[in-house]
């Protein structure tokens, strides 16, 4: 083995993990120290990526042999930043954030997802231990950037956003969270708090054994641009109001 190659495989096999998931594996890379601005303050992160691969190998040489030549740019990749002793404390707060391109980067207003973003973020700190779990491949609710779009196109022309995923023909909602909760229960054991209004992340960990500890909700960032939004995830999708109904208490 060249001695560049041995110096990459002796650094970063003390950094990788194989988690067993059905016949495949997920390889999950870290902690890896992450500082994030969170108005005006840096607060470090520990932060970790996963690959799930259908090759179960402990031999990780092979697995960083095979990166080069697999274009993972055009794939997603999903990640955690985990906050505080995320793995022992007796009480954390984690967030099963799905990707939005529009909202987390260009600040749209369509939505709250950058709203949430952010706020977890801060809600994980304040509470002083918890992880934020970025699942890339969930965008526009599993359908997809180019197909989200579309269905802004619809939702421009007077559909909601269950009606237009539903006329591209998608299901409303196709998330799946087998494997951040595959990914959650290798960073901790402990029962968790789950920032969210949508009970079917609840319903996910729950089916997964994951302990729950309680709910934590998280409306907010309330305009003219998303409050049909809003109002749909209630109406339509399911998603647990405030005590009086409404999306912006």
């Amino acid at each position: 083995m060249p001695e560049l190659q041995e110096k990459v495989v002796a650094i970063l096999e003390k950094k990788i993990k194989l988690v067993r998931s059905g016949a495949d594996a997920l390889y999950i890379v870290g902690p890896i120290q992450l500082p994030v601005n969170l108005d005006g303050e840096t607060v470090q992160f520990q932060w970790y990526c996963w690959l799930r691969c259908n090759e179960v190998t402990e031999n990780y040489e092979r697995i960083i042999e095979k990166l080069s030549s697999v274009n993972l740019a055009e794939m997603q990749q999903s990640s955690v930043l985990a906050y505080g002793d995320f793995s022992d404390n007796e009480d954390a707060l984690i967030r099963m954030h799905s990707i939005c391109h529009t909202g987390d980067i260009f600040g749209s207003k369509r939505c709250d997802c950058g709203y949430q973003l952010e706020r977890s973020l801060k809600m994980i700190v304040e509470h002083g231990a918890g992880a934020l779990f970025y699942l890339a491949n969930h965008e526009g609710r599993g359908i997809g950037l180019f197909s989200k779009a579309m269905a802004y196109v619809l939702q421009e022309n007077g559909f909601d956003t269950v009606e237009a995923n539903l006329g591209l023909g998608f299901v409303d909602d196709s998330r799946n969270y087998a494997d951040a909760i595959e990914v959650l229960k290798s960073l901790r054991a402990k029962p968790v708090k789950l920032i969210t209004n949508n009970p079917k992340k609840l319903d996910a960990l729950k089916n997964a054994g994951m302990d729950l500890a309680g709910r934590v909700p998280l409306w907010g960032s309330v305009s003219e641009y998303n409050e049909k939004y809003l109002q749909t995830k209630i109406d339509r999708s399911g998603h647990l109001a405030t005590a009086s109904g409404c999306p912006n208490d």
